[in-house]
């Protein structure tokens, strides 16, 4: 059945033998062409090269897919977008067929829908398991399709055993290949999109299936638990290693004080679990959803955020001062961000000497387990073993970054367990709670101060920007609102892959309280320029790293920001599913507009941060204390210490 819809030799070429193809189909075309086309008796002009699939788009014209996906290359091999095109002797993939000459198409034919029949009815022959019991039960593009095209029986059979043990040896994520239909969206996720290369296609006709290294448990590969394949994949063949079960036995235990921290994204995402548009921010109503469920407190991350800020930028002025004045060598400059996870775990996989550029800083939700297990239950008279402490994330790799060994320097597990923006959103659906009409109800202190700083953490950028905002005003002793309009940082804004920006230091101001048993004076950073980068995804960190090694632009920098998902945490691997870029997008309006919303924008005047320095972490940012609570152990050249 594969063979008779196959493509011609077009679609199966490499892509650099496809543009060499159709720019012979086209010898009298030129860039920027128009050509017409006309699909079931709907006709448009486009650009050349234009697919039928992106030509059906722009008519409103359905075409069924699975393999495509707007973030990744084409890959041509699920068929199921096959279309009649007049004059071809088969049926097309219209995701992999450019337009170079006008053409008619049929979409819907009783030969199209036959073939589609057939193909998810071959697919079905491999698929074990009921979807009653799949984590992707109701949002499974499979199981939609099986709907829509009528599959009513199993034409070729059905699995009645399952042929591949699951491996959930990963904190972060679960592989089930009994699920998997082949589409090889994961492979192109993690090889093109990411460039990591945990998983390929091997062998050959019906002995094809997706491995790792050796057929080896993620464990035990170089996966960074980034979780961009579970985005992508259209069945419940990838899905996050889920512990809801242990945090509601954790709730139902009366011995236990559970409290929840939520990070910026979800609150711009969840709302899509439950029908809401993409960007539609339902921060207070979750707060509600939460107490409702039987969190004792919820948290704000974004107090953590404005105290990595502190941390992190306090760090990178401390690396400046030693490696400018006291002309320390051993300096690593740029200073890297590390409040990714999977961003960490890529550069200790594929650049392990270049560790020491990372800061020591521990990411928001780490910060925030060492201050609860330590600070909150000194205040409440708790003691730290009954206090279970979650995270609401939009990552999967967070579920790896809160069991790594040396994330315990409360003295007990900082963060006990991390839950994805799904998996939240099926314990509110658990507990019979309407999210999107719940009541707004606010975070709980100490810790529900947060400033908008800590809010745009969720977008790529939205680190550099918080840093920037409070650096500026520290160094520079004027206000950041002077320099960038609102204090809205737009050169670090927006999802191109790699960004460039320069910080002018033309004047300083004295030295804040906070900082003045660091450094006597800023006269040594007047007149100098803060050079900053920012990427997201590791495909583009990758890039950066190379250009550092090389001595090119990104080796001038002092500060680079690093995300491992595309987006930032807003494509988080623990996001709703789908994804694309057009739902980032309004999932980052959501975010800038609620920092907007803040009463209190920049991480320095938070007050509660400053009364944390004030009572608990007295001997200052990047002080002892801190640096035990606050910090991971290691030298500056990445060795780990005790």
């Amino acid at each position: 059945m594969a063979d008779s819809i196959m493509n011609d030799s077009v679609s199966r070429a490499p892509k650099s033998q496809r543009t060499q193809t159709i720019s012979e189909m086209a010898q009298n075309e030129t860039i920027g062409s128009q050509v017409s086309i006309e699909i079931d008796d709907k006709k448009i002009d486009v650009p050349l090269g234009t697919t039928i699939l992106e030509a059906s788009q722009q008519l409103g014209i359905h075409i069924p897919t699975l393999c495509y996906h707007e973030d990744l290359c084409v890959a041509g091999v699920c068929r199921i977008c096959v279309v009649e095109v007049e004059g071809q002797r088969t049926l097309q993939a219209s995701c992999a067929y450019p337009v170079t000459s006008p053409v008619k198409v049929k979409t819907h034919s009783s030969k199209v829908r036959r073939a589609r029949r057939h193909i998810l009815d071959l697919l079905l022959s491999k698929h074990y398991g009921e979807c009653y019991a799949c984590a992707r039960n109701n949002n499974c593009e499979l199981q939609s399709l099986a709907k829509e095209y009528g599959v009513d029986f199993f034409r070729f059979g059905h699995p009645d055993k399952p042929l591949f043990e699951i491996d959930d040896s990963s904190y972060a994520v679960t592989r089930d290949m009994n699920k998997c239909i082949l589409c090889r969206r994961c492979v192109r996720t993690c090889i093109d999109l990411q460039e990591v290369g945990v998983l390929e296609a091997t062998g050959r006709s019906d002995k094809i299936k997706i491995s790792t290294f050796m057929d080896k448990p993620l464990a035990d590969v170089i996966c960074i638990n980034c979780g961009q394949c579970i985005n992508r994949c259209p069945t419940g063949a990838l899905r996050a290693n889920d512990q809801t079960d242990k945090v509601w036995d954790a709730i139902d235990d009366p011995t236990k004080h559970v409290i929840i921290q939520t990070a910026p994204s979800p609150r711009a995402a969840i709302g899509e679990c439950f029908g809401l548009e993409p960007g539609t921010s339902v921060t207070y109503e979750m707060n509600t959803a939460l107490r409702r469920c039987g969190f004792d407190k919820i948290f704000d991350t974004n107090f953590a955020a404005d105290l990595t800020i502190i941390e992190e930028g306090t760090e990178l002025l401390l690396k400046l001062y030693k490696a400018l004045v006291e002309k320390d060598e051993s300096i690593m400059l740029p200073q890297f961000t590390s409040c990714s996870p999977g961003w960490v775990k890529y550069i200790e996989h594929f650049y392990p000497e270049m560790l020491g550029h990372v800061s020591s800083a521990k990411s928001p939700q780490q910060m925030y387990g060492a201050m609860v297990k330590t600070y909150y239950a000194e205040l409440n008279g708790i003691d730290p073993k009954d206090i279970v402490s979650v995270a609401l994330m939009p990552c999967s790799a967070k579920k790896y970054e809160c069991n790594r060994p040396e994330m315990c320097d409360s003295g007990h597990k900082d963060i006990d367990f991390g839950l994805t923006s799904r998996e939240l959103a099926q314990m509110v659906s658990e507990a019979g709670i309407d999210l999107p009409n719940m009541d707004k109800s606010p975070f709980d202190d100490p810790f529900g101060d947060a400033t908008g700083s800590g809010m745009v953490f969720g977008a790529t950028g939205g680190v550099m920007e918080a840093a920037i905002r409070t650096v500026v005003e520290l160094v520079c002793g004027i206000k950041v609102d002077d320099l960038y309009d609102h204090a809205n940082v737009i050169p670090v804004r927006g999802f191109d892959g790699i960004k460039y920006a320069e910080v002018p230091i033309e004047n300083v101001g004295p030295v804040p309280d906070l900082l003045k048993h660091l450094v006597p004076n800023w006269d040594w950073l007047k007149g100098a320029t803060l050079k900053v980068g920012v990427c997201h995804g590791t495909a583009n960190a990758k890039r950066v790293l190379e250009d550092i090694k090389a001595g090119g632009r990104f080796s001038q920098c002092h500060f680079i920001e690093f995300m491992a998902c595309p987006g930032g945490c807003l494509g988080g691997g623990g996001q709703p599913i789908p994804t694309s870029p057009a739902i980032r997008a309004a999932r980052a309006k959501a975010i800038y507009a609620e920092d907007l919303s803040c009463e209190v924008r920049k991480s320095h005047e938070n007050p509660a941060i400053l009364k944390v320095y004030g009572e608990f972490l007295t001997d200052g940012p990047c002080g002892h204390k801190s640096h035990k609570l606050l910090h991971t152990h290691y030298t500056p050249r990445g060795k780990y210490i005790d």
